[in-house]
């Protein structure tokens, strides 16, 4: 087991130029305990230390001269090892950045690779489009000849067909012409007669215009007389109007005159038929039971009272 730990350390500082520690030790070989470990680490370095001391033996050199030229060797060598080992650094630093800078250019490489691969992929489907367009173009362009020759085909019915029209339509011209010469003649015998008929329409009108005039005043004038028969009808309705306003007025005063004489009438006949009571029952105490004449009397009156009132009915008749 002491063997295996001295091993590891071996391997960790001259291999791969790592520092060896107890912890590091323990956690790589995993057996004993951490005594182990902390032993085999010491004795390394001890040993180490040993083999790296340099001894300069001579017979007529000093033993403390051959010490310090031993010392003076293992600085010599440990500033060449340290120089060594930076040197290596370098290397390893630069052997680094080559690597990341290869490996980076691999990832470009492969990133360039596939985009070229994309971009190939997509252009031969652009080239199969196009092929499958180019096929589809040479069918329409197969179409759209025959179409062309049927085109020209009845291009030619129609320019035929349009010779035959401009030739019917220079004989309708010519008939046309002969047909428009007989109608302009007969226009202008048309416009002669109607020149003619509107000299005499003309003519007319004036006629009927000055009887229209004379009417117009006889009109006039019979309108201003009966706007003067109105104005004399309307003042004598006014006229009318006023007096009857009177007489309503005069006839509503006599009507009052006459209710209020009327009334006092009644009241005297009453005080009157009071006064014949009185007397009566002064001459015969003992008829007052009896129904007397004195008591007849007003009954008697009674027709008198309806046709006293009946006749102020017949004197607003008469006064209306």
């Amino acid at each position: 087991m002491r063997e295996l730990y001295r091993e590891v350390c071996a391997l960790l500082f001259f291999r791969l130029g790592i520092t060896p520690t107890a912890n590091r030790l323990y956690q790589l070989v995993k057996r004993g305990s951490m005594s182990t470990p902390t032993q085999v680490l010491g004795e390394f370095w001890t040993e180490l230390r040993e083999k790296s001391r340099v001894c300069i033996a001579h017979p007529d050199l000093p033993a403390d001269l051959g010490a310090a030229a031993g010392e003076l060797v293992v600085t010599l060598w440990q500033r060449a090892s340290a120089s060594a080992e930076a040197a290596l650094g370098a290397l390893r630093e630069g052997l680094e950045a080559q690597r990341v800078e290869a490996q980076q250019s691999v990832v470009a490489a492969r990133d360039e690779l596939g985009r070229t691969e994309t971009a190939l992929e997509q252009r031969t489907a652009a080239l199969l489009a196009a092929q499958v367009e180019v096929r589809e173009l040479e069918k329409e362009q197969a179409e759209a000849h025959g179409q062309r020759q049927s085109l020209e085909a009845e291009l030619a019915r129609l320019r035929d067909a349009l010779a035959a029209r401009d030739r019917e339509l220079v004989e309708v011209r010519e008939g046309f012409s002969r047909d428009l010469e007989k109608q302009r003649e007969a226009a202008d015998r048309a416009e002669d007669r109607l020149r003619a008929s509107e000299k005499r329409a003309l003519l007319e009108i004036d006629r009927e215009r000055g009887h229209a005039a004379k009417l117009q005043k006889e009109i006039d004038e019979a309108a201003r007389r009966a706007d003067r028969k109105d104005a004399d009808h309307r003042r004598a309705v006014d006229t009318l109007q006023a007096q009857l306003g009177d007489m309503r007025h005069q006839t509503g005063v006599l009507q009052g005159r006459l209710d209020a004489a009327e009334a006092e009438n009644t009241r005297l006949q009453t005080e009157l038929n009071a006064a014949r009571d009185a007397q009566a029952r002064a001459r015969d105490p003992h008829r007052s039971a009896v129904p007397s004449k004195s008591k007849n009397s007003p009954r008697a009156t009674r027709p008198s009272r309806a046709a006293d009132a009946a006749k102020p009915g017949l004197r607003r008749k008469k006064a209306v």
